[in-house]
């Protein structure tokens, strides 16, 4: 398959931006087209079996498309394996790096397939998980393993820094244990090609392999970014298929960015443009609060017709609407002068930005919409006070 067979796109400039609400999480159905239309032939050719990681993308509201091209869903906690089990209705993977007394017999009841972080954890609910399969559960049991080993730039998001918790070492694993065990899952990407997949593998069979005759899948994790313009989909189809042929064994992938990546914006307005040296604009959303990576990791998002400070004739400050003093964005440059109700837009906010949101400060929450493969706005959802409220009770 080659892009021309993918779901044409509209282009950014005949989308009516100024007609769109503000503050909003727009969508794009047809990005979103594209997008499953890459991941399913990876998973037809290769074999993998896809599901969606919810801590990447988690926009329900697009479910009754996306089921139609995956395996099912990967959730973190119970929240995410309850709405996995409502709104997804297909396979339901959990992992979490520890589970409660009190949560785990509920996420039991829900998952399929469900990994521990460590031996101690496998130890803790094993008898849970064999009742379980005693009456007729198909329940696939997993332990995450640490390679030790990453091409992840920001600590913050790299799964196999110094000391690490997650996963278990090759000098703390136990073959002792293993009895029920089916599937190993490792994950140390992070929005990488396939070529640093190709350096994982390598360390992981060095590290695990002898330990492969026993198991029936092992789940590559998350972090393969196949959506991206450039990346080598190729090689990734050839090592699923090299791995499974070799190890006679199912191999899972749980991508979440690449589902949500470049598939929407955060539509935001112009509230005020002030001066202190330099000209500020105050938008009607907020870093802090609606963009948090962009503090976090750090990152620049890009902007629609925007470039770099200086690049384009009027330059200015982009700051949030929350009391927080570093809610900023950073410095842009328009070809316009910015006034009061301008549209200002956040490109490629559709992957973790969604998923991160908060309501701090109580500021407006960005509503959330589609833009249909029709070229019609579609209002998802609006949030209030009782939201806000509930939040803190």
């Amino acid at each position: 398959m080659t892009d021309t067979a993918l779901t044409p796109v509209l282009p950014t400039d005949q989308i009516p931006w100024q007609d769109l609400p503000s503050p909003a999480f727009v969508l794009d159905e047809r990005r979103l087209l594209r997008n499953l239309e890459l991941i399913k032939r990876v998973q037809d050719e290769s074999g993998a079996r896809m599901i969606v990681a919810f801590k990447g993308f988690a926009m329900w509201s697009t479910f009754d498309t996306v089921r139609d091209y995956v395996y099912g869903a990967t959730a973190s906690s119970l929240n995410e394996a309850i709405l996995a089990r409502e709104e997804m209705r297909k396979e339901v993977h959990v992992y979490a790096p520890a589970y409660s007394d009190a949560e785990f017999p509920d996420m039991l009841a829900l998952a399929d397939h469900i990994t521990f972080n460590s031996f101690s954890q496998w130890a803790r609910f094993k008898d849970q998980v064999m009742a379980a399969r005693a009456q007729g559960r198909h329940i696939g049991v997993g332990i995450r393993v640490n390679p030790e080993y990453a091409e992840v730039g920001t600590a913050l998001y790299n799964p196999s820094m110094p000391y690490s918790r997650l996963g278990v070492t090759r000098a703390e694993f136990r073959p002792d244990l293993l009895d029920g065990v089916d599937g190993l899952h490792f994950h140390t990407l992070c929005e990488n090609d396939s070529s640093v997949l190709e350096r994982v593998l390598e360390v992981f069979e060095q590290n695990f392999g002898e330990f492969l005759p026993q198991m029936k899948w092992v789940n590559f994790g998350g972090g393969h970014l196949m959506t991206r313009e450039g990346y080598d989909i190729e090689r990734l189809i050839r090592l699923v298929k090299d791995f499974r042929e070799r190890h006679d064994v199912d191999v899972i992938l749980e991508p979440g960015s690449a589902y949500g990546w470049q598939t929407g914006w955060l539509i935001s307005s112009v509230l005020d443009v002030v001066r202190n040296e330099k000209d500020i604009v105050i938008l009607d959303v907020s870093v802090s609060a609606h963009m948090p990576d962009v503090l976090e990791m750090p990152y620049r998002p890009g902007i629609l017709n925007a470039s770099e400070p200086g690049e384009r004739a009027h330059t200015y400050l982009l700051g949030g609407t929350t009391c927080l003093s570093g809610d900023v964005v950073g410095e842009y440059s328009f070809d316009a002068p910015l006034r009061v109700g301008d549209r200002v837009i956040f490109d490629d906010m559709i992957h973790y930005t969604m998923v991160k949101t908060t309501f701090f400060n109580g500021v407006k929450h960005p509503d959330i919409g589609i833009w249909t493969k029709d070229g019609q706005y579609r209002h998802v959802k609006s949030f209030g006070y009782e939201e806000f409220k509930a939040k803190l009770s």
